[in-house]
């Protein structure tokens, strides 16, 4: 970092979640733009959270991110950074987090999208709640966005090393051959059209990622496709666990790398839905560890900060 001492905000940003079972309805309501959800939709997606918890743990990973995070970057200097987080679709939202920092009059505001892959329709959205944010608030603090991190090599190294541990969950004899399911959460098909960085930026993260895992086979799908008339990104975890069934292969990893903590999306769709019809075609389908609060995504950040730092100072 900077030998300047300058007083910054963090501003850790992710899509949040359901607080509790009776949150469900209000927050598919926020994440539909204020459309109601059929209530045969909501009951079933009610019922997700309620096998996996009653709610989404996301939220609580987050602030223990924050945590952890603004002690790493602070060090001995106490207060430098004070690191906060804002939910697009629920408490705290970026609008209420935005207002609380305020209160700390730094000099400067980082915005990190807590997904590595950038897009225009997910990450593109954070930024611009904290641009609604700050004009309804009237703030004129020096704001920067951290842009994408997909490649960073302590994030893929932390991901071989998860992908690493979970190929032990499979007996020693057949290691070398189960294959390595990448998944990525996937939109809407026309942001093809629109050029938007997503599956590129997708696809470098399971490049690099796979460079380190030399002759162990992997295959790639996109994942939670919304309930929603149009197309969405494919090809399905679905459809690619009958190629992988075809290929002769008896189990499969599922590797996430779309994903950095855990929700609904790796505890349900994964755990216990796509294991499920795993199962059904003779399959025994694990799942690599998310690095959730970790001590390896901890030190991404801060470093991915002290790039984006670093930047800033060489602009000015």
């Amino acid at each position: 970092m900077s030998d300047v001492t300058r007083h910054t905000a963090v501003l850790l940003m992710a899509m949040g979640g359901p607080d509790c079972l009776e949150n469900v309805e209000p927050f598919l309501l926020d994440v539909r733009g204020g459309r109601p959800t059929p209530p045969e939709l909501v009951e079933e997606i009610r019922e997700r959270y309620r096998a996996t918890g009653g709610k989404s743990p996301a939220v609580g990973i987050a602030q223990a991110v924050a945590k952890k995070l603004e002690q790493q970057l602070n060090g001995s200097r106490t207060g430098r950074y004070r690191v906060y987080v804002g939910l697009r679709h629920w408490h705290p939202f970026i609008k209420e987090t935005y207002a609380e920092l305020l209160k700390f009059s730094p000099e400067q505001i980082i915005g990190v999208c807590m997904a590595p892959q950038q897009s225009l329709l997910s990450t593109g959205a954070y930024r611009k709640k904290v641009e609604e944010a700050r004009a309804e608030l009237g703030d004129r603090t020096d704001v920067t966005y951290v842009g994408s991190w997909n490649r960073h090599p302590q994030l893929i190294a932390a991901l071989v090393e998860s992908i690493q541990q979970g190929l032990q969950k499979f007996p020693a004899d057949v290691r070398a051959t189960v294959p390595v399911l990448f998944t990525a959460h996937s939109l809407p098909e026309r942001i093809v059209a629109m050029k938007d960085p997503y599956p590129a930026e997708v696809k470098g993260t399971v490049e690099a990622v796979t460079q380190f895992l030399g002759n162990q086979p992997t295959y790639f799908a996109y994942q939670s496709q919304g309930r929603s008339s149009e197309p969405w990104l494919g090809p399905t975890v679905e459809s690619m666990l009958d190629i992988i069934q075809v290929a002769g292969h008896r189990s499969v990893l599922v590797a996430p790398i779309g994903f950095i903590c855990d929700h609904v999306e790796t505890l349900f769709d994964i755990d216990i839905e796509l294991k499920q019809l795993a199962s059904t075609k003779g399959i025994q389908l694990e799942r690599i560890a998310m690095l959730n609060d970790s001590l390896p995504l901890i030190e991404t950040l801060r470093n991915v900060l002290a790039a984006h730092e670093s930047s800033l100072c060489i602009q000015s």
